[in-house]
């Protein structure tokens, strides 16, 4: 059994204009989320794999997004098993409003980690 590394960043290296998927479900996308992110939620990953791979065919890297990096990481190994140049954003949304990253809100109201 070969054993893969997961690919990891941290959220002060991922670019300002990386592609970012965020596999968070709905109501945690609403609150806050990384502006022009793709929002797959991880219960519907597998259904909807295509707007991904329709999103990434620039071969662009893959930021993936959750709360914490649990989520993610799982989507991140199955990305990689794809053939998908993905890496997950280490400690997920909660590092990222740490580090005073740009977030937006669904409603417009100022954006917070759900």
């Amino acid at each position: 059994m070969n054993f893969v590394p997961m690919p990891s960043v941290g959220v002060a290296d991922v670019p300002s204009d990386g592609f970012v998927l965020d596999v968070r479900e709905a109501d945690e996308w609403a609150a806050g989320h990384v502006e022009g992110a793709l929002h797959i939620p991880m219960s519907d990953f597998v259904s909807r794999f295509g707007e991904l791979t329709e999103a990434a065919d620039d071969g662009r890297r893959v930021h993936v997004m959750c709360r914490v990096g649990g989520r993610s990481a799982q989507v991140t190994q199955y990305l990689v098993q794809q053939g998908i140049d993905a890496v997950n954003i280490e400690g997920g949304m909660l590092a990222w409003d740490g580090a005073g990253r740009p977030m937006v809100a669904e409603d417009g109201n100022p954006a917070f980690v759900l």
